[in-house]
């Protein structure tokens, strides 16, 4: 005879939520919320990874908000002096200041759209890395 079965199978173990959501932070913030907060471009980032001390979760978006920031403001700079000297060239000027328009709609939406995201992932409790601003965050944050 086959072996009985049970019809009546365990319940699934309950899923535990992010350490990273209940976690308080040395700011007395939850984990999330600090590091979402802390994703703002440049002020954001530095008032959170002077502030936090503890939760590397938190200063790591806190280090990526800063490079974010300073590369965003880098690039305002650029466009600034570019701006200011090809669109003052006779006849091909417009051309260059359209092209300089299209260059800075696409370089500002994208800087937009890394934020926002990083902003939904931190608040999630997700630790995600910016294109190419992720490692560099993460090695100053782990001490190389």
């Amino acid at each position: 005879m086959p072996d009985p079965v049970d019809p009546v199978a365990p319940p699934p173990p309950p899923i535990p939520e992010p350490e990273t959501t209940t976690r308080p932070s040395s700011t007395d913030l939850p984990s999330n919320v600090a590091a979402a907060l802390a994703c703002f471009p440049l002020i954001g980032g530095i008032i959170f990874y002077i502030l936090e001390k503890r939760d590397g979760f938190v200063r790591f978006y806190a280090m990526q908000s800063i490079i974010l920031g300073a590369a965003w403001f880098l690039f305002g700079i650029v466009w600034s002096i570019a701006w200011g000297l090809l669109t003052h060239i006779p006849v091909l000027g417009w051309i260059f200041a359209l092209l300089l328009w299209l260059l800075s709609a696409a370089v500002n939406i994208s800087f937009l759209v890394v934020l926002i995201i990083a902003i939904l992932k931190a608040f999630n409790g997700v630790r995600w890395d910016m294109p190419w601003i992720g490692p560099t965050a993460r090695k100053q944050v782990d001490g190389f």
